[in-house]
């Protein structure tokens, strides 16, 4: 391969991967959340050129440049359930500065090996290799093979549905929103995969990975806050907005919201199989953060406070006109996150209350709201993947819980698919490493997780 930097080699289905993934990275369909910005045209037509005249393929341009991709392969029933693999092409921005390889290189280094000794044989790095251009290239790998399989007369029982959309890290308007609104019988399907879960959540040879049946619910507000403009030279007894913003976010950032346990987060510890103290203390409102930065563990107690708590966290300001007035607006982005059985009204009455006082300074205006979806624990199409995971690498759990961001998943649940997150995952990283790079620098994905993931889509198509 072009891009190895040491010794080695892969298996056949292991290069078609590689070969993908790496001109995925390296097309750099870089979504900002404008319209303008995405570009995933370009990964569009790589899709389609690599699946060619093996699986019929149709293209959807909800704008210019966003670009998604489609395509069906009948079943032998009608009848039976059919199966979706549902991945995104677009990728968040990447701060060359902050990555220790060139984030769009693509580099991929078969002499590597992950921080915890496995990299399976090499690692590939850059912006998208585990959100979620790995996946991509996994499902599509498997989706050929299972098109050259019904060129033998090999098919699934049900209809195999293969959506690699554009624009999920802005809102999905030019992406899976767009798909099924205007072509929900093309991209439908009962049961879905995407991403979300397969993060490992133990070290060691045999992990538990995660299996997501629900997210959290999404809630972007912009807050507008008002002064009065003046002459920055004459300071004394000015309303200065930019001052007042900065009492808002830091009201913001230190409220603390009552903790609340929802059914998922009960069978998420339940799964974990900790011993019967950290079990109780977890699942104890009282106690379950504290009990969780007890344990040492970053990562555990990140998650736990994420999936126990409504979240409100200020990520962005704007606001001045020219360096010698005082500003008379300031606007602050919050992005806040809602348990299941929490509604977006409650969001508006957390900030209230952390404004006490400057409310009448404040207007808040919605930008975007969605309420929690689940799909059930228990489902057959669980316990197949649970199947063909163990098979895969004896002794690996899946282990059901909340993503606490947003997917496409919420989408197709919304439009009444059952939608479950996950990906097959080796032990290249610890579960705080694994996390940091989703949208952090120094993204990679070892090639032994890649080998896992065409091998569990593959079996998973042919079972259903």
């Amino acid at each position: 391969m072009s891009s190895a930097h040491a010794g080695g080699s892969v298996d056949s289905a292991t290069g078609e991967v590689v070969e993908l993934l790496t001109t995925m990275i390296r097309n750099g369909c870089v979504n900002t959340g404008d319209v303008a910005s995405g570009h995933e045209v370009r990964t569009a037509d790589t899709l389609r050129a690599y699946l060619g005249d093996v699986v019929d393929t149709a293209v959807v341009d909800a704008a210019p440049g966003r670009r998604s991709l489609v395509a069906r392969l009948p079943g032998t029933d009608p009848t039976a359930p059919s199966l979706g693999l549902v991945c995104h092409t677009d990728v968040v921005p990447a701060t060359d500065a902050d990555w220790t390889r060139d984030p769009f290189a693509a580099e991929l280094d078969l002499g590597a090996s992950g921080a915890t000794g496995d990299g399976g044989g090499g690692m590939v790095w850059g912006r998208g290799a585990i959100d979620m251009l790995d996946t991509t290239a996994t499902m599509a790998v498997a989706l050929r093979r299972a098109g050259l399989a019904a060129r033998r007369g090999i098919r699934p029982r049900g209809d195999l549905v293969f959506v690699a959309a554009a624009d999920e890290e802005g809102h999905a308007e030019h992406g899976a929103r767009y798909l099924l609104e205007h072509h929900r019988d093309e991209v439908m399907a009962d049961r879905v995969v995407t991403e979300g879960g397969g993060w490992p959540l133990t070290s060691g040879p045999t992990p538990a990975l995660s299996w997501a049946v629900a997210e959290k619910g999404s809630a972007w507000l912009r807050l507008d806050v008002h002064g009065r403009a003046g002459h920055a030279a004459m300071p004394h007894g000015a309303d200065n907005a930019l001052v007042t913003a900065a009492e808002v976010i830091r009201r913001l950032a230190e409220h603390r919201v009552a903790p609340r346990l929802p059914a998922e987060w009960e069978a998420w510890v339940a799964a974990m199989g900790y011993d019967a103290e950290l079990t109780a203390g977890l699942l104890d409102p009282g106690t379950v953060l504290a009990t969780a930065e007890a344990t040492g563990d970053p990562a555990l107690a990140a998650h736990a406070h994420a999936c126990t708590h409504l979240t409100i966290t200020p990520t962005g300001a704007r606001g001045g006109v020219v360096i010698n007035a005082i500003p008379d607006l300031v606007e602050i982005d919050v992005d806040a996150r809602i348990l299941p059985g929490q509604s977006c009204t409650e969001v508006e009455t957390e900030i209230v209350r952390a404004l006490d006082g400057l409310t009448d300074r404040v207007d808040l205006v919605w930008r975007h709201r969605l309420e929690t979806t689940s799909s059930p624990v228990a489902s057959p199409l669980r316990d197949t993947v649970a199947g063909i995971a163990d098979a895969l690498v004896p002794g690996t759990r899946l282990v059901p819980g909340m993503i606490t961001a947003s997917t496409d998943a919420d989408y197709f649940r919304r439009a009444g698919a059952e939608v479950y997150g996950f990906s097959m995952h080796s032990g290249y990283a610890t579960p705080e490493q694994f996390r940091r790079m989703f949208h952090g620098p120094d993204e990679r994905v070892d090639l032994r997780s890649l080998e896992l993931s065409t091998a569990m889509w593959t079996e998973l198509i042919s079972q259903c």
